[in-house]
């Protein structure tokens, strides 16, 4: 499936899903209903959008470790520098523990690194600042899967505006959107609902040193369900990122409130 294609059911996939979730759930206060988008929304649904998309055209031309590198180095250092924008400064503490955590991931993945092509460089390292961009604005929902559904369903106009240039339904199979079906309404959909009922409770800098376990934990699903192997190099990685993702956590200082969660309560 073309990379337009599988981003445009994706998302549709995931506004759908949660929509529907919306009119199931008793809490009606949580439901979708008409409103006006505010710039939060509005910045959030863009983001995701950029996101989705770079991220699917930089994996037609990079390879699985090299685009999670340069993934996961970018959320990194989006979320680093928030965190003195923000004024929640990162301790010598801290800091040492994403260190120790990416340093594993390095371990595991430049045997992979290849030679990414400049195009690709970008494109992932757009999709990196655009999901830590994502992740910032989240930590200020007060209703986590309201404000996913209004994220996904802020995107359609994104997604229609991209068919007008790059609609190519004779590339999509019907393998290709079962899967972007299942990305978009289960892992990406409910996923970062997920993901957005966590954040207020995390620092920035914690925010980014727990996603370094997504590869890690894509190796152990590899090795349950697809009978992949796992040899020494992950086994030392894995330590490395937990240990560093542990250390950082233990001794961190503790969330104090934010102004800008205060700031955005009414909107």
């Amino acid at each position: 499936m073309d990379a337009s294609g599988f981003t445009s059911v994706r998302l549709l996939a995931g506004a759908l899903c949660l929509v529907l979730l919306m009119f199931i759930k008793p809490n009606k206060s949580d439901q979708v209903s008409a409103f006006k988008p505010t710039r939060r929304q509005l910045m959030g649904s863009s983001m995701l959008f950029l996101y989705a998309w770079c991220f699917s055209l930089a994996y037609l031309i990079l390879d699985t470790g090299s685009g999670a590198l340069i993934l996961f180095g970018f959320v990194q250092l989006t979320l680093l520098c928030s965190s003195w924008w923000l004024n929640e400064k990162p301790t010598v503490h801290e800091i040492l523990g994403l260190l120790v955590a990416f340093s594993g991931l390095l371990y595991w993945l430049i045997p992979v690194w290849g030679s990414p092509s400049l195009a690709g460089f970008v494109l992932m390292a757009l999709a990196g600042v655009a999901w830590g961009v994502y992740t910032l604005v989240g930590r200020s929902a007060l209703r986590p899967m309201q404000e996913t559904s209004k994220n996904f369903i802020y995107c359609i106009p994104w997604v229609l505006l991209l068919n007008l240039f790059d609609f190519q339904p004779q590339q999509w199979s019907s393998q290709g959107v079962f899967l972007a079906v299942t990305s978009g309404a289960l892992t990406s959909g409910l996923g970062y609902a997920i993901w957005y009922a966590v954040l207020p409770k995390l620092r920035a800098l914690h925010a980014g040193v727990l996603q370094l376990l997504v590869p890690i934990l894509a190796a152990l699903g590899g090795w349950v369900f697809a009978a992949e192997a796992i040899n020494q190099r992950l086994i030392v990685s894995a330590l490395m990122v937990l240990g560093g993702v542990f250390w950082a956590l233990q001794n961190s200082q503790k969330l104090k409130p934010a102004k800008h969660r205060t700031k955005h309560k009414n909107s």
